[in-house]
């Protein structure tokens, strides 16, 4: 039986969700005492409720960890890669942002002639990460020991995927290439999977609880490429790169946007452990239909009706999934992501509402 959780005397310092036992019984099928649950903001909404999303972090220390409340925040800090103008990563893709406190699109594509491909170089994976300076793994295994000290979840990023190819080329390039066989496509991958390989096999050198990975190839009703495409091109890479998590025992983290239950059972037979569907695009009979039982759901919750929902459509969205997707054994993680910073503050307390109420183990609903 699941112990008895109550969150508002939760006392941990860290959040349910980076709660190490729990979160890889939830994972693993092995009766989670709750379902780990998480919320996140874009700084725009800290920048605009201030204080007032602070008092709201601290009253849910089930969701944030009673670390938070001691935490001190630039409220108006922006990072500079989220700034107005064009960035440069380490891969030479050049991002435009056009409103501030947002990611930006891919805009320069440094493989949109294939004649650079010969000379290109990706960068070394043990150096430097998508952006920034130089990596300290030193400093990162450091935090993987700690974070196994004291409990907490410790991953390590597999970096982009899919996504990486339509930076590289950009996305009507690649699209062609896709549909065209071309074969300069096969080298590009190739040299992808052999700059992960390096990159895994450090995270699983240094004993992580799960690798993350991106690779948003989903629209908002289907896949930006047919089922029959992906298993050609891409489901030989994912295989590749995941290969040495599965021999590890080692769970992956798929995170990807869109409508994928095309190619669940693909990602499954892959090495896919944990995907975050979306729930729009995916609807919850289709996850249900889908994942439920099969794969670990980071539920992502309908972020777009955030700003337009009132409170009690939100606390239902919650309760629906959970009635919905939830088995005793576990298999259910769920998140909501705030980013439109005209989502009311009642919005944001209804799901941690909801969350703190839906997410411990109730005959209700737990099926």
């Amino acid at each position: 039986m699941p112990k008895r959780v109550d969150p508002q005397n939760w006392t941990l310092k860290h959040s349910n969700k980076s709660h190490r036992e729990n979160y890889l019984k939830a994972v693993n099928f092995q009766s989670p005492d709750w379902i780990p649950c998480s919320v996140s903001f874009f700084n725009t909404l800290w920048r605009k409720y201030r204080d007032d999303l602070k008092a709201l972090v601290v009253r849910h220390p089930f969701i944030f960890g009673t670390f938070a409340s001691k935490l001190k925040r630039n409220y108006d800090r922006i990072p500079d890669w989220h700034s107005v103008g064009l960035h440069s990563d380490n891969w030479g893709c050049t991002w435009q942002v056009v409103h501030e406190g947002y990611e930006g699109q891919v805009v320069g594509h440094p493989l949109a002639d294939w004649n650079a491909l010969a000379t290109y170089q990706f960068p070394d994976p043990l150096k430097l990460a998508e952006r920034g300076k130089q990596l300290s793994w030193f400093l990162v295994k450091w935090g993987v020991k700690l974070g196994k000290k004291v409990n907490i979840l410790v991953t390590g990023s597999g970096e982009r995927l899919f996504d990486r190819l339509y930076f590289l080329r950009g996305f009507d390039n690649l699209m062609r290439d896709i549909a065209s066989d071309d074969p300069h496509l096969d080298i590009l991958i190739q040299r992808l999977v052999d700059h992960e390989l390096v990159l895994v096999k450090k995270w699983l050198e240094l004993g992580v609880d799960q690798v993350n990975f991106h690779t948003d190839i989903g629209m908002q009703d289907r896949l930006m490429i047919s089922p029959r495409q992906f298993r050609k091109h891409i489901k030989p890479m994912y295989a590749a790169i995941f290969e040495p998590c599965k021999a590890a025992k080692v769970p992956v983290y798929l995170s990807s946007d869109g409508n994928l239950l095309d190619i669940v059972d693909d990602l499954i037979e892959v090495g896919v452990t944990i995907h975050d569907p979306q729930l729009r695009a995916n609807t919850l009979e289709g996850i249900q239909k889908h994942y439920k039982g099969k794969m670990c759901i980071d539920l992502d919750l309908d972020r777009q009706s955030f700003p337009f929902s009132t409170p009690e459509q939100l606390k239902k969205q919650v309760k629906d999934s959970v009635d919905l997707l939830s088995l005793p054994e576990g298999g259910l993680m769920m998140k909501a992501e705030f980013s439109d910073p005209n989502t009311p503050l009642e919005n944001i307390d209804a799901i941690c509402q909801a969350f703190d109420e839906y997410c411990i183990p109730r005959c209700s609903c737990w099926r």
